[in-house]
Order: structure tokens, then sequence, then C-alpha cells
């Protein structure tokens, strides 16, 4: 195993001849895709890792320098590929993720086959003509409490985030990958994500893009769906689920997952 796999914790699955990568997003790692993997294994080849700064990598390899821009995400994305000497993926990007696969795509567009965004956002900030849903107050309220108790923030922030009660399943797992993040790391990461713009490199995106979407995320508001779709550059199809919360492939499998499948399975009729 290379260093670069062995630092994100590769693990790489299935047997097909076309190559799958799935991508986590903030707070949760590699085991989100605990019911969508399985579906995948017969026809794929399922290549899936964590972020680095995610509870399950090594503190001590996080650059707070390299990562100080999601740009040094989507290096590594690139890096596991060419080490795995991987030609082609489809690549499924939840939450940053999504971005993280966007600047990727554009950095290296012979890569990528297709994007699946799920719950993905260029800009969390509202702007003038642009809602993300945030204000710069929300967010100062945000990092004021994990600053102040990194435990208690987990414990009120995973709720919200999944959209159930502190006593559900997935709330409590999302809890459990939360709070395994080293405090520090998960705030410059949260920093990072909550004020990161890449609106303005979405024309610049040439590989057919699947957006899917909860109706209600509390991270993610339905519109930044259709603002993707009509911002990125190449062709784009937009799918707004009857869900409730931002990661609603754990949350709502039996929803979500035939929806996933659909849109790494089928390409979009041009």
């Amino acid at each position: 195993m290379g260093i670069v796999e062995q630092a994100h914790n590769v693990k790489i699955l299935g047997s097909g001849n076309r190559t799958i990568v799935l991508a986590h997003g903030f707070g949760t790692d590699q085991s989100v895709w605990k019911h969508l993997v399985p579906h995948l294994l017969q026809d794929y080849k399922v290549i899936v890792y964590d972020n680095m700064g995610a509870g399950t990598t090594n503190p001590e390899y996080f650059d707070f320098a390299r990562y100080a821009t999601l740009e040094g995400y989507a290096y590594d994305v690139i890096s596991i590929l060419e080490e795995l000497r991987v030609s082609s993926c489809i690549f499924v990007g939840h939450s940053v993720s999504a971005m993280i696969g966007t600047i990727a795509s554009i950095a290296r567009p012979d890569l990528f086959s297709k994007l699946v965004m799920i719950a993905g956002s260029p800009r969390y900030l509202n702007d003038l003509d642009y809602f993300g849903g945030f204000e710069q107050e929300d967010l100062d309220q945000l990092f004021d409490g994990m600053e102040s108790n990194y435990k208690a923030w987990c414990s009120g922030f995973a709720p919200l985030t999944v959209g159930g009660d502190m006593d559900s399943v997935v709330v409590q797992e999302f809890s459990r990958t939360l709070f395994s993040m080293r405090p520090d790391i998960a705030l410059s990461v949260l920093h990072i994500i909550f004020h990161s713009d890449v609106r303005h490199m979405l024309c610049h995106v040439t590989v057919p893009c699947h957006i899917i979407q909860s109706m209600k995320d509390m991270a993610v508001p339905v519109v930044v769906a259709e603002y993707l779709h009509q911002n990125l550059g190449g062709e784009s199809i937009v799918e707004v689920m009857s869900t409730d919360g931002h990661l609603p492939q754990l949350s709502s499998p039996d929803v979500v997952i035939p929806v996933i499948l659909r849109h790494i399975r089928c390409d979009i009729a041009v």
C-alpha cells in the first residue's frame, strides 16, 4: 500500500470494470457510505477513503497550510487516483466533497467521467443575488460554540445537521464521528468549508454533473442545487428528494440509495 493510500485509509472493494470513488463530507468518514457500497460491489470497483482531518486519520498528517483551501483536498483526490492508476472514475461526493471533486475535475478532467453531487454547495454565506443559507453572525455563533465546548457543540450540531432527535441512531453515529475529530482540526476545517466560495470555478467544469439534494437541509437550501445546475459549465441534471437532513444517505437510505444508484448508472440524456 502506498503512502497516500495509507494516510487516507483507502479501501478498494468490488470487482467491476468501471471505478467509483465515494468521498464523504465534514464530520463523517467512509462509513457514511455503508448503505450504498453493497449495491455497487458486483458491477463496480469501489474506492472509499477518508479526508485528511477525519477522526479516522492520523492528526499528525493534517497540514494546516495545505488544507487552508479546498484545493488541498482536491490534490489528495488526484494523488489517490494516480497512486491507484485509475484512468477514469465516477466520483460521488457528499457535502464539501462535492466541491472537492469539482475542483479536482477542473484540474484533471481526464480522470472523471461523471460527478454525482449530494448536498453540495459552492458557497454557504449569503451574498448579493445569492442565497447560501448563512449570515456571518450565524457562523460566528457556530465557531464560538465549537471553541467553548466541543463535546457539547457536537451534541447540538449533530441533530440539526441530520434532522432528527438526539436519540436516533443516525444522530448518535454522526455525533461519534464528529467527536472523533481533533477539536482544533475540526474548527479549522469547518472555517475553510463555510468560508469557501467556488462559484467562479463552476463555469470551468466540463464533466457531466448529477446534483442530488434533500428538500429540507439546514446546511444547503434547495435553491443552491438549482444555482449549481444553472452555472456549471458542462451538462448537469438536478433531482430534489423528499428527504430531510444533510446526510440523507444515512438517515433515509430506502429513499436515497435507489436515487444515487440511478444517477450512477444512467447518463444525462442530451
